[in-house]
């Protein structure tokens, strides 16, 4: 080890540069991590391959402006150097700099970091009067030559740089080191990398244009970050998330506050941002520092309706109360992310420059600015979506720059939409690659695969010993849980088991596939596809509890009170099961009815077999319920929630045809599964949280903001109900209270504000709050997890996980590695959290996708299926917002329009537009012209006219228009339901409906594998894509052809 002397160039809190000399230590030996090494370096961790024809070693300006292009996982033996990362960090900030470190860690990416300011052989001081930028290139390529000689010229080195002095400079200095061009690289090494290529030729222009700004000043500079960060402290200024609103996005903005972080205790709400100019260059997502105007100055939030809105969640009512108003001096934070934007059509790209190459395309999302990009292509993708980057926002330019980065192909088409919804919401599933598979177990037909007899040993066996059985969707491939119920002998003691996938047998932790399910955190549903969180092999096969083969799981057995169901004892362990039933729904819904039903299992049994099976099966069926029933009683007690919310499906008949949008009805068995699941999910985590108690992974709900429930309880007011929102289980009782005999829909919509008014039920690591703070609002628990559906969830995994070191510890075995810390699980957390709130948007958007689909086809004015019953759920300044039950469809409905026409009612019912004006009451809406006066009530009925509003840039949305202000002729009442039901049972419904659609999809289709299968490596899944293709060309088609 050598010592030496770094002298720094640091700013001071004031802003004054100071010299600072610090000691730096040189050692002979620091890791190259480099498979070919001969020098016994300790190269732990990630390793480069000897397979490679060179390793690149990029310069600091490559590494900062380029990151995207060696991103690229064929882009392969990247040596990236301590100096590089250095100066992005100080660069380019906090997001970059852990995007890379993200890159360095992820084993998928061959690339390494060096420490080559540490390497004595490599490292370069700095010379008297040596620029900062020739100091850096000189270490980058210092290293590149000691990687040369330090593997004896046994791999060519490539340095890679955007500097044309750089390249005369060093380009013949030392053979085997070769320093180019990243053009001339990816043109000689990677000819086939076409995406590269043409990512670097967009990266380039936006930044030659980025040097050609102007400078005239469109906004105000932001403060520097020292400022920012005293005024913080003072409480002069506060930081929060800028949220823009997507009805009034050029307008209308909020800062969600962070609570720690502001001093200003006089604001208990959102801080409202109006107008651009005061959101100074902020974009939906950052991280801002805002400064209070004066209350003189304050504002309120707009209350009339706009195009698409529905409902918004805020306890603001009013424009007239104005609240706290603000104006954006820096940010801290950039989030910037992928776009989807759609290039303008010919004519405007012609108005909007007298250079073409340079034009302002639109985000798919209202909420982005529009954004200036370079192309030589905009003539060629007129009318597509295509993703791009953002890379600055200028002061002095009143739109971001940015680059393009993919192009996914014509706006409109089925495919583009979809990938335009996954990318929105960060959603990245690319097919399971090579090495994944191999880590995979095999099954083939010629050799099955088969318990493993140690494995077996150390299991408990309750193959012969327990009833098991599962009830899931008709059809459904991917069994995670099954159940059992046994009455011990005495019979004063039931038994009950539920027996879930032991996916961490096959799943090991840091493998390849467990980084990809980490990435993924779930299997993402959409309407028509699914995208499954593991390969095919686990979810479908080995880790799918089928029945009458042996599978691996992770048990839960209670010993209950028969009477009681006290629990007596409760066992945790690794079992092995043969699951004896595998039932759908709709039997075992049919069994507990005592109807007739056939079981596949017992159809070649004697009479006498089968009678005797049937009663044992119904006897367990019917048991588990009994307890089902008892530990939700003991549940709704404590408050448990019964809320309910808008799902529908697309209905397919036999030729493949959308018949219709059909909201999804549960069944009481549905209930009695989820009772099940959330019981073990409970159990489990008492159980990891007691072993564990700073590092378990645990799930929250937290209780709602009362300022969220202004809308039920002003609405419940109207009704005559009093809604008491101080607790869950007194909101629990005022809705099981506000019923109206005559109309149910009352009941349902008063649940559906409660539940929009929750706030989200997030996973937590046990160390990052408070045992006060783990308690679950809605499931009224006071420790939950999630246990029960690892195939599909990457929590439940990490749990397993949990549950075995658990398990392990009480038998005296320690863990066989260091677990996670407390920030570690935090972090990954936060992770699953984001990717779960992206999975469940990027679902509705898919729904609300699907809802235009199946009406755009049809002629509003002239098809029945347009025309439904809507009821009023909320009144605003100049419409109504109406939910219409038969689509499961909620949307805006105005009663004046642009022209200043109100709508009038004749005495049939039916509705017209005259000149009037409009009065907004509480609970009631009043438009007045020269034919009288009309009312439009909260809970009201009406017939509505469903059409589809086309946008080329965004998405399409659904229009409703009043027709008449009755009921609508053909609208049947809807049956009075239990009075709402559970998240996770709404979740178990929705998986019965589309996996039993997905059955017939595969019966019909055979056994050819779609697109989707080849290409992804996924689970089977319905083809609605080749169905919505057809009827978009029969739409098409000339009418005589067609009628001919």
């Amino acid at each position: 080890m050598r010592k030496t002397e770094r002298i720094l160039h640091l700013k001071s809190c004031r802003g004054r540069r100071v010299r600072v000399v610090r000691e730096h230590y040189l050692r002979e030996r620091v890791p190259c991590f480099s498979s070919l090494c001969q020098a016994e370096c300790v190269n732990d961790g990630k390793v480069l391959p000897g397979d490679v024809t060179h390793y690149v070693v990029p310069d600091v300006g490559v590494v900062a402006d380029y990151l995207e292009i060696l991103e690229f996982r064929e882009l392969q033996g990247i040596v990236f150097t301590q100096t590089a990362c250095q100066a992005m960090q100080h660069s380019k900030g906090r997001r970059q700099y852990n995007r890379l470190r993200n890159l360095l860690k992820d084993p998928r990416h061959d690339c390494v970091l060096f420490a080559n300011e540490y390497q004595e052989f490599s490292y370069c001081p700095r010379e008297k009067g040596e620029s900062q930028e020739k100091w850096q290139t000189k270490c980058v390529y210092s290293a590149a030559v000691w990687y040369y000689n330090h593997l004896a010229g046994m791999k060519d080195v490539v340095m890679i740089t955007e500097d044309r002095a750089t390249i005369s400079h060093y380009s013949s200095l030392n053979s085997g080191v070769y320093v180019i061009s990243i053009q001339d690289y990816l043109d000689n090494f990677w000819p086939e990398l076409q995406a590269a290529r043409e990512l670097y030729v967009s990266v380039s222009q936006a930044l030659q244009e980025k040097e050609s700004e102007g400078s005239e000043r469109e906004y105000a500079e932001h403060l520097p970050a020292e400022v920012l960060e005293a005024g913080i402290k003072s409480g002069r200024y506060i930081q929060g998330t800028l949220k823009v609103n997507k009805h009034r996005a050029q307008n209308e903005a909020f800062i969600t506050l962070e609570g720690s972080s502001n001093k200003n205790t006089d604001l208990s709400s959102d801080v409202l941002v109006s107008g651009a100019k005061n959101r100074n260059r902020a974009v939906h997502g950052d991280t801002v520092v805002a400064e209070l105007l004066p209350k003189s100055d304050w504002r309120g939030k707009v209350m009339a309706l706009t195009e698409g809105q529905t409902e918004e969640k805020s306890g603001e009512d009013n424009q007239s109360n104005p609240m706290p108003t603000g104006r954006v001096v820096g940010i801290l934070q950039r989030n910037w992310r992928d776009y989807v934007v759609t290039f303008p059509t010919r004519d405007a790209t012609q108005s909007q420059s007298r250079n073409s190459q340079r034009i302002l395309v639109t985000p798919w999302d209202l909420r982005i600015p529009k954004i200036r990009i370079s192309t030589q292509q905009a003539e060629a993708l007129q009318d597509h979506r295509v993703v791009v980057r953002i890379d600055s926002w200028e002061s002095t330019s009143l739109y971001p720059n940015g680059h393009s980065v993919q192009v996914l192909g014509q706006a409109g088409e089925l495919e583009t939409e979809i990938q335009t919804i996954l990318i929105e919401n960060c959603i990245h599933v690319s097919p399971f690659s090579e090495a994944q598979l191999r880590e995979m177990p095999v099954n083939p037909p010629e050799r099955p695969w088969t318990v493993d007899p140690t494995q077996a040993a150390l299991r408990r066996d309750l193959r012969e010993s327990h009833l098991v059985f599962s009830v899931d969707p008709k059809g459904c491939e991917d069994v995670d849980d099954t159940l059992s119920v046994r009455t011990l002998p005495g019979g004063a003691v039931l038994e009950l088991g539920v027996h879930i996938a032991d996916v961490t047998h096959f799943v090991n932790e840091g493998s390849l596939t467990d980084l990809e399910a980490r990435a993924r955190s779930t299997t993402y549903y959409l309407a028509d596809r699914r995208y499954d969180m593991l390969p095919a092999v686990l979810s479908a096969d080995l880790c799918s509890l089928l029945g009458g083969v042996d599978r691996y799981a992770m048990s839960v057995l209670w010993e209950l009170d028969a009477h009681t169901l006290v629990v007596k004892k409760v066992w945790y362990g690794r079992t092995l099961i043969r699951s004896s039933y595998q039932l759908h729904y709709e039997l075992a819904q049919a069994l507990l009815n005592g109807e007739q039903a056939d079981v596949p299992e017992l159809a070649q049994l004697s009479p006498e077999e089968k009678d005797a099976k049937m009663a044992e099966l119904t006897q367990a069926l019917e048991t588990l319920t009994h307890v089902a029933r008892q530990l939700r009683a003991l549940r709704d007690r404590g408050g448990a929630l019964e809320l309910e919310g808008v799902e529908v499906r697309a209905q397919l008949d036999e030729q493949k045809n959308i018949t219709a949008l059909v909201p999804r009805q549960p069944l009481e068995v549905h209930e009695t599964v989820a009772e099940c699941m959330i019981y073990a999910n409970h159990w489990v985590a008492r159980k990891i949280q007691e072993s564990f108690p700073h590092h378990s992974l645990l799930r929250h709900h937290p209780p709602p903001r009362q300022e969220f429930f202004s809308q039920l309880v002003d609405s419940a007011k109207a009704k005559g109900f009093t809604i008491d929102t101080r607790s869950n289980k007194a909101l629990a009782d005022s809705l099981d209270h506000a019923v109206d005999s005559e109309d149910p829909l009352v009941n349902r919509l008063l649940r559906m504000m409660a539940t929009h008014a929750m706030s989200q039920a997030l996973y937590f690591s046990t160390g990052a709050l408070s045992q006060d703070h783990y308690y679950h609002y809605g499931l009224a628990l006071d420790r939950y997890t999630h246990f029960t559906s690892p195939i599909r969830r990457y929590a439940d995994i990490v749990v397993h996980r949990l549950l075995t070191a658990a398990i392990n510890l009480d038998c005296g075995v320690g863990p066989s590695k260091a677990s996670a810390s407390n920030e570690e699980v935090q972090e990954m957390a936060q992770h699953i959290n984001n990717k779960n709130r992206a999975a469940q948007q990027a679902q509705k958007l898919s729904t609300e996708l699907f809802q235009c689909l199946f009406f755009k086809e049809k002629d509003p004015q002239t098809d029945l299926h347009c025309v439904a019953n809507g009821i009023v759920y909320a009144i605003r300044d100049n419409g109504v917002l109406v939910f219409v039950p038969q689509y499961g469809v909620k949307g805006p409905m105005y009663v004046k329009n642009r022209e200043g026409q109100v709508v009038t009612v004749g005495k049939d019912g039916s509705c017209d537009w005259q000149s009037g004006s409009v009065q907004r009451h509480s609970d009631h809406i009043v438009t007045t012209s020269s034919a009288g006066s009309t009312t439009f009530r909260l809970f009201g009925h009406l017939t509505v006219r469903i059409s589809v509003r086309s946008s080329r840039c965004h998405a399409d949305s659904l229009n409703l228009e009043i027709i008449s202000n009755k009921p609508h002729r053909n609208s049947e009442p809807q049956p009075a339901r239990s009075q709402g039901h559970s998240h996770l049972v709404q979740e178990v419904v929705r998986l019965a409906e589309e996996a039993s659609q997905q059955a017939q999809e595969k019966a019909a289709r055979g056994p050819k594998l779609s697109k989707e299968e080849r290409e992804f490596c996924q689970s089977k899944s319905p083809n609605l894509y080749s169905l919505l293709e057809e009827i978009r060309e029969l739409a098409l088609m000339d009418l005589g052809t067609a009628a001919a």
